[in-house]
């Protein structure tokens, strides 16, 4: 009997996130729109993650508008976002009328699937968000992530609990989010085979090719009865980014998992993003690549991260410190108790790191200067980590026991509300902001006003 494989296809979000710093512009995008709704994927990653950011800060491009656009086009195929929890977008936790009120307004606009995680598979700060995307008026798909680590404190076992606890919540779907490559084929095949007989929801698979794992955990996934995975366009494809669809596909010809898909309908749209890939390279002198990197095991940095991270060290100067950089994020994870590497924490965790080297190497000790989001994730304002931060790097950091959050969601509590950011915005000249401009302020304030500056 059939039992194809469903697609997503991540061509137009964490792809380019993944090898062009999330620089792809709608525009590039628009003209293969109708050729992608026809395929039949399940459903085509297209917002979310770290495209809204890029929209304002990078691109002079309007969010909003842009996910309007894609659904204008998008007929047929469900256009998926990935959201963070509470803290959707952004880079911190937001009060959850901020929360509601994003996901109402991202449903409204045209967001199908809502492919929800939390960097700390903290289920605190998962139950605002996955409560809204159920609850909103148009029903789009929920799907729940296990954002997929390894340490001492992670077993498959951990993750199904994790599943479980998500499935109570109401969610449609169990995502295994792999952002950094560090699932292992037979371990992939192990975990699909737990969750299949311990959850029953359908499960997709989510990596990156980073380490090399990335087609043979598909395959042994698929063998274990995954429902869905995700991948991209040859162009965009491997190196950081997702595995190859059309290889995938191949594989799969003539066998009980066939996708059905039309490997020969993908050619031109290939060759279209590949034209696109040049671009962008060209544009924002970018490399659009990536070598396989199994030291990916060790240092755990998401795809998505590395080329921004990249883009970032050559912007100040600091290029060779790129090894050195990778040497110091598994002790400072370690140190921090070992969260998963996952926007927010992983750019904390980073940002953390690339300051111990710039200290280090002027002759000064490691957590000398901590930015305020690391001591935030420090004190558990984000959540609870695996496993306690150490007591020494807490005392570096000059936090004391009574700065210590126990319960981030009282925390989140505090944090201010839409009226709050629509009384701030009218102070600052836009008294008629829409809600979508109020949203995008609440993430992001300062880029925001910039793009208003320019575009109001």
């Amino acid at each position: 009997m059939s039992n194809p494989v469903k697609i997503t296809e991540t061509v137009l979000r964490d792809a380019h996130q993944s090898l062009l710093a999330t620089r792809m512009r709608i525009g590039q995008m628009l003209p293969q729109l109708e050729a992608l709704d026809n395929i039949g994927y399940n459903a085509l990653e297209a917002w979310g993650g770290a495209t809204f950011d890029s929209c304002l800060r990078f691109l002079n491009e309007d969010p909003w508008e842009r996910l309007d656009t894609l659904k204008a086009h998008l007929k047929k195929t469900p256009i998926q976002m990935l959201l963070r929890g509470q803290n959707l977008l952004g880079y911190n936790h937001y009060s959850d009328d901020v929360v509601r009120a994003f996901v109402n307004k991202a449903s409204e606009h045209g967001v199908g699937v809502f492919r929800i995680f939390d960097a700390l598979n903290d289920v605190t700060n998962l139950r605002t968000a996955i409560d809204a995307a159920l609850k909103a008026k148009e029903k789009p798909h929920v799907q729940g992530c296990l954002v997929y680590t390894i340490s001492p404190f992670h077993t498959n076992q951990t993750f199904v609990d994790l599943a479980i606890e998500l499935k109570k919540m109401g969610v449609h779907s169990i995502c295994i989010k792999d952002m950094s490559g560090l699932l292992k084929p037979y371990v992939a095949e192990d975990l699909v085979k737990k969750l299949k007989a311990q959850v029953g929801l359908p499960i997709e698979l989510h990596t990156h090719y980073t380490s090399g794992f990335g087609s043979m955990t598909y395959l042994k996934a698929i063998e274990a009865g995954v429902d869905i995975i995700d991948c991209a366009l040859s162009p965009l494809a491997n190196d950081t980014s997702q595995p190859c669809t059309e290889t995938m596909i191949a594989t799969l010809e003539g066998l009980e998992r066939d996708t059905k898909l039309d490997r020969q309908a993908m050619e031109p749209i290939a060759k279209h993003f590949l034209g696109v890939k040049k671009e962008i390279m060209k544009e924002f002198n970018l490399p659009g690549y990536f070598d396989v990197n199994p030291k990916v095991l060790d240092f755990q940095i998401p795809g998505g991260m590395l080329s921004n991270m990249v883009n970032q060290l050559k912007e100040m100067g600091a290029a060779d410190k790129y090894q050195e950089l990778l040497d110091e994020m598994p002790k400072v994870r370690e140190d921090l108790g070992f969260p998963p590497l996952v926007t927010p924490s992983s750019q904390i965790v980073g940002t953390m790191a690339t300051m111990n080297v710039i200290m280090m190497a002027n002759g000064q000790p490691r957590y000398t200067m901590v930015p305020n989001e690391v001591k935030d994730l420090a004190r558990g304002k984000f959540g609870k980590t695996p496993k306690p931060v150490k007591k020494e790097v807490l005392e570096a950091m000059k936090i004391k026991p009574e700065d210590m959050i126990t319960d981030c969601a009282v925390a989140d509590a505090k944090e201010p509300k839409v009226a709050d950011f629509k009384k701030e915005l009218a102070e600052k000249g836009y008294p008629n902001a829409s809600d979508e401009d109020v949203l995008s302020y609440a993430l992001f304030p300062p880029v925001a006003l910039e793009f208003f500056k320019n575009n109001r």
